[in-house]
């Protein structure tokens, strides 16, 4: 039996209903021509034979070959069939999938690539937290990668698209969650996430004894930031188990610096804003005032700011070294606060 007969009775033997056919045909020939069981110049089985074989549509068979030769793999000769065309690479193709290209995700993906060395080729796609855009590149790309990495943090279409669906169309042994755990989707998967909830209440926790000379603590959080509210969680759970007053409000332009207050912000312009502000009152930061910032970065190193963040060089690191190592562990990513001047 041909290879490729073996490779589609592999697919089809088995139950794999969520991955539309079509797909699991060219994942299957795609993995096998790149691990050097399918040849170059080795013949396809004809389109009739897989289609009455494995008891598959005519148009579905020809949607798969049609999208090999697309992808160069497979080559067709006129009243002769299709042949393997692509020939074996050593190196893993993966598909990354971001929310965004903030600063820190650079430090993220810079820190991936560089652990993965020449073992591996990756491509980048955003999704801009738009969950049908997500559906489409995922569409385009099944079965084009050994690896989909994927940024799960959606707040556009939500409503249309069923996220975790999707995912479930990814082998768990392609997939990689990064940045943030999915618990309803089942199996064996790589995942190097934030536990938003959990991280910022342990992280304040941490600093009590910096919170303790403030009565009141306000979390500055902008809800058209596309930030997990899981954060928000963290923050009221920890108030209301040290019997803080607190309050969440949506930037620092309105707020009136108060003294015996400590302010706990996400983003850059905010505390920029907070710091001109206490800077234009006889408070002095981290006496009177307590200023608290998400995420380290330089520019908060050289200001004495104090943080609470993730490790994120560590967290690309750990993702490569799971998939170069085939572990599918799901791993809770460093976080802490760094004491600073501020607090």
């Amino acid at each position: 039996m041909p290879c490729l007969y073996c490779v589609i009775y592999r697919r089809f033997g088995q139950k794999m209903l969520k991955t539309p056919k079509y797909k699991q045909i060219v994942s299957a020939v795609v993995r096998d021509i790149e691990k050097g069981v399918l040849r170059r110049g080795e013949q396809l089985p004809s389109i009739n034979f897989v289609s009455e074989e494995y008891y598959l549509g005519r148009e579905t068979v020809e949607k798969a070959y049609r999208e090999l030769k697309e992808a160069g793999y497979v080559s067709s000769v006129a009243g002769k069939g299709f042949y393997v065309e692509g020939t074996r690479t050593d190196k893993l193709r993966i598909l990354l999938i971001m929310n965004k290209l903030s600063s820190y995700k650079k430090i993220i993906y810079y820190a991936f690539l560089k652990a993965l060395g020449d073992k591996a080729t990756v491509d980048l796609h955003i999704h801009h937290y738009n969950a049908a855009l997500f559906q489409q590149i995922i569409g385009e790309n099944l079965g084009k990668y050994h690896h989909y990495v994927v940024m799960p943090h959606f707040f556009e279409n939500i409503d249309r698209v069923d996220v975790q669906q999707v995912l479930e169309q990814i082998p768990k042994d392609e997939l990689v969650l990064l940045d943030r755990n999915l618990p309803g989707l089942q199996g064996d998967l790589i995942a190097v996430y934030q536990d938003f909830e959990k991280d910022v209440y342990q992280a304040l926790d941490s600093g009590s004894d910096l919170l303790a000379k403030y009565n009141r603590l306000v979390l500055v959080f902008p809800s058209d930031g596309h930030y997990p509210d899981e954060i928000m969680r963290g923050f009221k759970h920890y108030c209301i188990h040290q019997q803080k007053d607190f309050a969440i409000v949506e930037n620092a332009l309105e707020e009136q610096v108060r003294p015996a207050t400590a302010y706990i912000v996400i983003e850059e312009t905010d505390l920029a804003e907070l710091i001109k502000k206490t800077r234009q009152t006889p408070y002095e930061l981290g006496r009177d005032v307590g200023l608290l910032s998400f995420n380290d970065a330089t520019l908060k190193e050289l200001l004495s700011i104090t943080v609470i963040t993730t490790d994120f060089e560590t967290m690309g690191r750990t993702a490569a070294a799971l998939l170069l190592d085939r572990q599918r562990v799901r791993i809770k990513n460093p976080f802490s606060m760094i004491r600073r001047q501020s607090l």
